[in-house]
């Protein structure tokens, strides 16, 4: 089963939700991440979980990286992992 790894690579998180260096596991329910977070990353999530890829820089990947619709204040880069 295609699994999406998110990591927390910036964080200047208001609510201090977010630390630099979380990570989330995500099958198939949203992890325990801000749901303005969630809204902006899902459907990058979903692409990968359905065997999608992206556009990243230059080339298309199975990752990503976006930033917080809260003035860019965290940075998440996402990419599927394998069992």
């Amino acid at each position: 089963m295609m699994k999406v790894k998110l990591t927390i690579l910036e964080s200047k998180c208001r609510g201090n939700y977010h630390r630099t260096g979380d990570t989330f596991i995500v099958e198939d329910i949203c992890p325990p991440i801000c749901h303005e977070l969630w809204q902006s990353i899902y459907p990058s999530v979903y692409t990968l979980l359905n065997k999608g890829d992206l556009d990243y820089e230059a080339t298309r990947e199975k990752k990503f990286r976006m930033r917080c619709p809260d003035n860019g204040r965290v940075l998440i880069h996402g990419e599927v992992v394998q069992d």
